[in-house]
C-alpha cells in the first residue's frame, strides 16, 4: 500500500536521501524528528496513532478537569508544517527487517532506517481485575475516562441512600507514590477540601479518603530524603492517606485488596504503579532487555538489528557508566536521546564520527498540593520545596508545552485555578464508542 502521508511540504529532497521512519511521535520522536530533518540527506516519516502530540507530565491535570485536553495537545500535521517531516497517522503491529518495511494495521511504510520512539504502556503485573477495572493515567484517553468516571461517581454518591455505599464512592485509591501518583493524590485532595463543598453541597462532609499506596519506603524514591519528607508532610496535611510498604494485589466489585491482605471499600482505583514498553513483531526476544525495552548500543542502535534504533521509553541503554542499569524512563531522558541520535544521524551523512548518548541528570521535581512543590537539581544536591519550587516547577512545565497557544491557554487556566481554587471543565462528555 502507497505512503498515505502528506509531502514534504517546502522542498523535494534529491533521489538518494535516506528514508527515516520514526515510531512515536512523543518526546524522543518529535524531538529526533525536528532535528534530523533540517539535513537534506534524509527524508523524515512520524508514525503515531494519534493524530496529536501531547504532554503527559500536565495529563493529570486534564482527568482532574483543571486543564482541558487542548491544553496540552497540539496536532502533528500543524507542528511539522515548516518541519519537512511527513505525518503518518498509523498504528505499527509488524516489522521485516530482511524487507525493511514496517506494517501498520492500514498499511505499511519502507524504511532505509527505522527509529522506534514507541514509548510505553501502563503495567498492570499481569492482573486482570486491576487491568479490567482500575484506571490507568498514561494517555489523553485514560485521563478523559477518569475523569468521566470521576465526576459520574460523585453524581451516583449524590443520590444514594445507603451511607456504606455513598462512603465507598467517596473513596478513591491510587496506587502508585511516583510523580504521577502524587500528583494526582494533591490535586485530588484539594478538589475534596474545596470544590466538593460548593460543586455537591449533599456531600458536605460525608465520609471518605484518598489513599495512596506505594511499595517502596517513600513517597517520590526517586528523589532526596527531603523531598521524601516534604511529600509525606504536604498529602498528610491535606487529608491524603499513606500506606507504604505495600502493594495493590487485586481490584473487583469495588474491594481493593492490599499485599497485606487489607480491603480498602472504594469506588475508584488509579493505577500508577508502573510501565512496559510497547513491542512489536519482527524485533527478536534476544533484543528486549528489562521492562521489554529494546537493548541498545551507546548509539542507540537496537541489539542484532541493522539499520532499527530506538530511544526513550523504548530503550534501554546500559552503556552510560552513571547508568549502568540504564537511564530512567522520564522526558528529559527522550529528549537528550531524541537530539543525541539526530546529531548522529547527521554525522552520519557527513562522514563524521559518532556521539555516544550520555545523559545529563537536570533534576527531578513534582507538585504536591496548591502552594507546594519539591524540585531536585544537580543529583538531589540543591532542594528546593514551598512556593518557590511550586513556580520553578510551573515555569519548567509552561515552556516545555509545544507552541505559544498551548503556553498561553494554559497560563490562564492555572491563572484561573489558583486564584479562584476551582476551574468550569467538569462536564462529562460522552462519545458514542
Amino acid at each position: 500500500m502507497s505512503d498515505l502521508s502528506n509531502p514534504a511540504p517546502t522542498d523535494l529532497r534529491p533521489v538518494g536521501t535516506k528514508k527515516i521512519v520514526v515510531i512515536g511521535g512523543g518526546f524522543a520522536g518529535v524531538n529526533f524528528a525536528q532535528n534530523v530533518a533540517k539535513n537534506k540527506n534524509y527524508q523524515v516519516t512520524l508514525v503515531d496513532k494519534n493524530n496529536y502530540n501531547y504532554f503527559p507530565p500536565l495529563l493529570y491535570q486534564v482527568s482532574t478537569s483543571f486543564l482541558e485536553p487542548s491544553s496540552i495537545s497540539y496536532p502533528f500535521r500543524k507542528l511539522f508544517r515548516k518541519d519537512n517531516i511527513r505525518f503518518r497517522m498509523g498504528e505499527p503491529v509488524k516489522v521485516d527487517p530482511g524487507t525493511q518495511t514496517v506494517y501498520l494495521k492500514d498499511g505499511e511504510l519502507n524504511y532505509d532506517y527505522l527509529v522506534f520512539a514507541s514509548g510505553a504502556k501502563t503495567n498492570f503485573f499481569g492482573n486482570k481485575n486491576i487491568e479490567q477495572n482500575a484506571i490507568p493515567m498514561k494517555t489523553i484517553d485514560d485521563g478523559l475516562r477518569m475523569r468521566n468516571a470521576m465526576l459520574q461517581t460523585l453524581e451516583r454518591a449524590t443520590i444514594t441512600k445507603d451511607p456504606a455505599e455513598r462512603k465507598k464512592l467517596l473513596t478513591i485509591v491510587v496506587a502508585g507514590g511516583g510523580p504521577t501518583g502524587v500528583e494526582v493524590s494533591g490535586m485530588l485532595a484539594e478538589m475534596k477540601n474545596y470544590i466538593f463543598k460548593k460543586d455537591y453541597p449533599e456531600l458536605a462532609k460525608q465520609p471518605g479518603a484518598i489513599y495512596i499506596i506505594d511499595g517502596s519506603p517513600n513517597l517520590l524514591g526517586a528523589m532526596s530524603e527531603k523531598t521524601h519528607k516534604e511529600a509525606y508532610k504536604v498529602l498528610t496535611k491535606l487529608g491524603v492517606k499513606i500506606k507504604l510498604n505495600l502493594h495493590v494485589n487485586d481490584f473487583a466489585d469495588g474491594r481493593v485488596t492490599l499485599s497485606n491482605d487489607e480491603v480498602i471499600e472504594a469506588g475508584t482505583l488509579i493505577w500508577a504503579a508502573g510501565i512496559t514498553a510497547n513491542t512489536f513483531e519482527g524485533i527478536p526476544v534476544t533484543s528486549l532487555g528489562v521492562g521489554r525495552r529494546m537493548i541498545t548500543d551507546g548509539h542507540n542502535k537496537v541489539q542484532g538489528m541493522d539499520n532499527i534504533y530506538a530511544i526513550g521509553d523504548a530503550s534501554i541503554q546500559t552503556t552510560d557508566e552513571a547508568y549502568p542499569k540504564g537511564h530512567p524512563q522520564i522526558a528529559q531522558v527522550a529528549i537528550q536521546q531524541g537530539r543525541t541520535l539526530a546529531s548522529n544521524f547527521i554525522a552520519m551523512a557527513k562522514g563524521e564520527p559518532l556521539k555516544a548518548f550520555k545523559y545529563f541528570d537536570k533534576g527531578d521535581m513534582a507538585i504536591i498540593g496548591r502552594n507546594s512543590a519539591v524540585v531536585d537539581l544537580f543529583k538531589h544536591k540543591v532542594h528546593f520545596g514551598g512556593i518557590i519550587a511550586l513556580f520553578m516547577w510551573l515555569f519548567i512545565h509552561l515552556i516545555s508545552l509545544v507552541n505559544y497557544r498551548n503556553k498561553l491557554r494554559t497560563l490562564y487556566n492555572w491563572a484561573v485555578a489558583y486564584l479562584s481554587r476551582d476551574q468550569s471543565f467538569r462536564m462529562i462528555f460522552k462519545s458514542g464508542e
